[in-house]
C-alpha cells in the first residue's frame, strides 16, 4: 500500500514511494526526448480501455525501436497494480491518469556511474486528474487559438507515435498562453489545415456531419476512436479528412476529444463563436450522454460539480 500518504510508481522491476522513483540524469529520456508514452486514466476508480493504450504504446516503441523486455500482459498487469497501491491516496469521486513510459536508458558512454542500469527504463505511474482546473471548460467551452508554430510533419517525426519530445506542441501552448492562458493550443500542419493540440483531437460539426484531421497528421487518439464509433451507432457521418480555417470558422459545433477530456465542448477558434450558442452544442451534448452511457460512469458531472 501507499506509504505516508505517498503515491507509489514502478520502476525497473520494484515499487517504490514517488520520490525514490530516482532516474540517471544521462537517461536517454531526459537528455533526448529519446522515450514512448502513453496514457490511460480510471473511471470511478477502473481503468478505461487499457488494452487499446497498451497497443498504441507497444507501436510507439517499435516506431523508436524500443526494446523493453515487457509485454502487454506484462505492462497491463503493473498498471492494474499501480492503480490497485495508489487508490486509497484519493476520493470517492476522483480518478487517476495512469502513464507507462520506457526510454532509451543510458548510452555506453554514460553507464560508469550506473553500470547495474538496465537496457531501458521503464516506468509506470500515475497522477489525480485535473477535475476542478477544467471544470469551468465544460460549463463555457474551451477557447481554442491556433499559434503559428506548425505541427512537425510526418515526413520529420510521425505525429501517430505518441514520444516523449513535444517541444513542437509546447511551443505552441507557450505561444497561445501568452495571448490568453485560458485557451488551448491546436496546431495547423505544414498545409494550413487542423492538426492537434498537446493530447487532445479536434472535431468540427457542419450540418450533423463530423470531421476531424487525417490520422496520417495527427497522434490517433483512443478517445477520438471512441467518440467515431459512438457517432455511428447515433447515425451520424464522420469523415477524416483535412479541415481548414475556413471550415473551422463556419462550423456549426467543435469540441475536442483526450484521454482526460473525454469530450469537451469548443465555444470559439481564435475568438471567432461557432455556429451553435449552446455549450455543449445539440449534437456534442448527443454524443457527450452517449459517452457517459458507454463508459457507465458520468464524468461530466464529475467535473461540472467541482464549478463554484
Amino acid at each position: 500500500m501507499a506509504i505516508a500518504n505517498q503515491r507509489i510508481v514502478y520502476l525497473n522491476g520494484a515499487f517504490v514511494p514517488e520520490s525514490e522513483a530516482l532516474v540517471p540524469i544521462k537517461d536517454a529520456g531526459f537528455k533526448f526526448g529519446d522515450a514512448v508514452f502513453d496514457t490511460t486514466r480510471t473511471f470511478g476508480h477502473k481503468i478505461f480501455r487499457l488494452q487499446e493504450h497498451l497497443e498504441r504504446f507497444e507501436r510507439s516503441l517499435r516506431y523508436l525501436d524500443l526494446k523493453p523486455k515487457y509485454s502487454i500482459g506484462d505492462f497491463t498487469r503493473i498498471t492494474e497494480e499501480v492503480v490497485k497501491r495508489n487508490l486509497p491516496l484519493i476520493g470517492p469521486d476522483d480518478d487517476y491518469w495512469i502513464p507507462q513510459r520506457v526510454s532509451r536508458g543510458l548510452s555506453a558512454g554514460d553507464r560508469e556511474a550506473w553500470p547495474d542500469w538496465p537496457d531501458t527504463t521503464v516506468i509506470v505511474e500515475c497522477t489525480p486528474l485535473p477535475l476542478a482546473a477544467r471544470a469551468k471548460m465544460y460549463r463555457d467551452g474551451i477557447e481554442v487559438i491556433t499559434p503559428s508554430v506548425r505541427r512537425v510533419a510526418p515526413e520529420m517525426a510521425s505525429p501517430r507515435a505518441k514520444t516523449h519530445n513535444y517541444l513542437n506542441l509546447i511551443l505552441g501552448d507557450l505561444e497561445v498562453a501568452a495571448q490568453n492562458p485560458d485557451a488551448l493550443s491546436v496546431l495547423l500542419d505544414r498545409d494550413g489545415n487542423l492538426a492537434e493540440g498537446k493530447g487532445s483531437n479536434i472535431f468540427l460539426i457542419h450540418d450533423g456531419r463530423l470531421r476531424t484531421p487525417r490520422e496520417k497528421f495527427v497522434l490517433p487518439g483512443v478517445s477520438r476512436k471512441v467518440t467515431k464509433e459512438l457517432a455511428g451507432q447515433l447515425g451520424y457521418e464522420v469523415e477524416d479528412r483535412d479541415i481548414d480555417l475556413f471550415d473551422a470558422y463556419s462550423a456549426d459545433e467543435a469540441f475536442i476529444t483526450s484521454t482526460s477530456f473525454c469530450i469537451c465542448p469548443v465555444q470559439s477558434i481564435n475568438g471567432r463563436a461557432l455556429g451553435s450558442t449552446d455549450i455543449p452544442g445539440p449534437l456534442t451534448k448527443r454524443l457527450i450522454d452517449a459517452y457517459v452511457d458507454m463508459v457507465g460512469f458520468d464524468w461530466y458531472a464529475q467535473y461540472t460539480s467541482h464549478l463554484a
